[in-house]
């Protein structure tokens, strides 16, 4: 089919479209995407591009990245049977979340996720990405380590929404969008990130709680490589009120400096856990400020964990992740972590999400390293490319495996997945 006029109407765009319009102006004009999206690909392409504390911050892992590899083998586990003779001519593609009291609906199961200090693979950092964002009806979580001010994300985040042509009423949910938290120790910095927030327009807080420390990455060691160090990527805090009166109470006049970056690690990834005798302070501190709204945890990997977030008056979601094998090395598989607290029946009391993968029973994904990479490459239009290209390969896919919509992708949906022979062979 040559064009979007001769498919039929569906309720989400025709993502597979833009296979036919790579090939199409290869046909005619002689024009090639400037990268693969393989991934492997695209990580050796990125790895020509970036500075080099850029592509070891966003490629190294904990210790000698056994947790990245179980991380990948776990997805080698399972295996899907495709069904013929489907009619998935009208595939949906859209996803529901419900938060709280919240709904959100997006065109598509994907988001971007919270990576921290963008400006050391682009300029203008994660301005870029979350007017791509907007442009797409993907949601943007913003990090507490972004270095980009939270007031300007969020506006270039709802001027690609309007460029998009989502303006108020049925394409005005695009804008909505998630402030991730790294929990400071100082209370009136917690408040004053937050309040930030929420009077920006960012409707879900989700916080890390697998980053108290950065974990020890060889790669970052070696090069004593961490950019705040260095003076760069400060303006989240920079337009921050309370950071800035707290580096002027330490002698710190220039927000600039490695100084500031120094207070900076030592506010964010300070070192000093935290508990869950501490968090329904928090959780009440958000929900006061907010209004109520959404309140997720990242990091989940243990069944008990999840059931004790799901115990926790307040809190509406959970996101599995390991943090890509970036922080604990040996640990568990994130996608075997999925599966165990899926099945332990917590999402009947909570939303589950995760990192990387739709099936066994989550319910919205948040991509990272593909989008980083692809703005280091060609900035805005890399992004563009490489979600782009996520979206109709997914869309290609429910088209020639025999699922109709998201929803049947996930685990209770109706449609089969197996474990391979390596994996012992039960079905789902």
């Amino acid at each position: 089919m040559s064009n979007v006029d001769d498919l039929p109407e569906r309720t989400t765009p025709h993502y597979a479209v833009y296979q036919h319009e790579i090939f199409l102006r290869g046909a005619e004009k002689g024009q090639l995407p400037e990268f693969s999206t393989d991934p492997d690909e695209l990580e050796k392409k990125a790895q020509e591009t970036p500075t080099k504390g850029g592509w070891l911050y966003a490629s190294s892992n904990a210790g000698i990245s056994w947790t990245h590899k179980a991380n990948r083998d776990a997805f080698y586990q399972w295996t899907i049977i495709p069904r013929m003779l489907v009619d998935t001519n009208k595939r949906d593609m859209s996803c529901t979340l419900k938060l709280g009291t919240s709904s959100w609906t997006f065109d598509a199961p994907f988001g971007f996720a919270p990576i921290g200090i963008n400006k050391i693979y682009h300029p203008l950092g994660e301005l870029k990405s979350a007017r791509v964002a907007g442009e797409l009806n993907l949601p943007y979580c913003l990090s507490t380590a972004g270095s980009q001010p939270i007031a300007d994300v969020a506006r270039a985040h709802d001027e690609g929404a309007r460029g998009a042509g989502r303006v108020e009423g049925e394409r005005a949910r695009a804008q909505r969008r998630p402030f991730q938290l790294y929990w400071p120790h100082n209370t009136d910095l917690t408040r004053s990130l937050l309040e930030d927030a929420v009077n920006n327009g960012y409707e879900a807080c989700v916080l890390t709680t697998d980053s108290w420390q950065l974990g020890w990455r060889h790669g970052d060691i070696a090069a004593a490589n961490y950019a705040f160090y260095r003076g760069v990527g400060h303006d989240l805090r920079r337009a921050n009120p309370v950071f800035s009166r707290m580096c002027a109470d330490k002698g710190v006049t220039d927000l600039d400096s490695p100084e500031a970056g120094q207070y900076r690690i030592n506010n964010v990834w300070h070192g000093r856990a935290w508990s869950w005798a501490d968090l329904p302070e928090l959780v009440k501190l958000w929900k006061d400020l907010s209004g109520g709204k959404a309140f997720v945890i990242k990091g989940i990997q243990s069944v008990e964990d999840a059931r004790r977030a799901a115990d926790t008056p307040g809190v509406d979601g959970i996101v599995v992740s390991n943090h890509a094998g970036r922080q604990v090395d040996g640990a568990t598989g994130s996608l075997d972590a999925l599966e165990e607290i899926v099945r332990s029946g917590v999402g009947e009391r909570l939303t589950i999400m995760f990192d990387s993968a739709l099936a066994l029973g989550a319910q919205f994904v948040f991509l990272g390293r593909p989008w980083v990479y692809d703005i280091s490459i060609s900035g805005e239009a890399g992004v563009r490319h490489v979600m782009r290209s996520v979206l109709a390969e997914f869309d290609i896919l429910l088209n020639v495996a025999g699922w109709t919509s998201t929803e049947e992708v996930r685990w209770e949906g109706g449609r089969y997945l197996v474990r391979s022979a390596a994996g012992g062979g039960a079905k789902l």
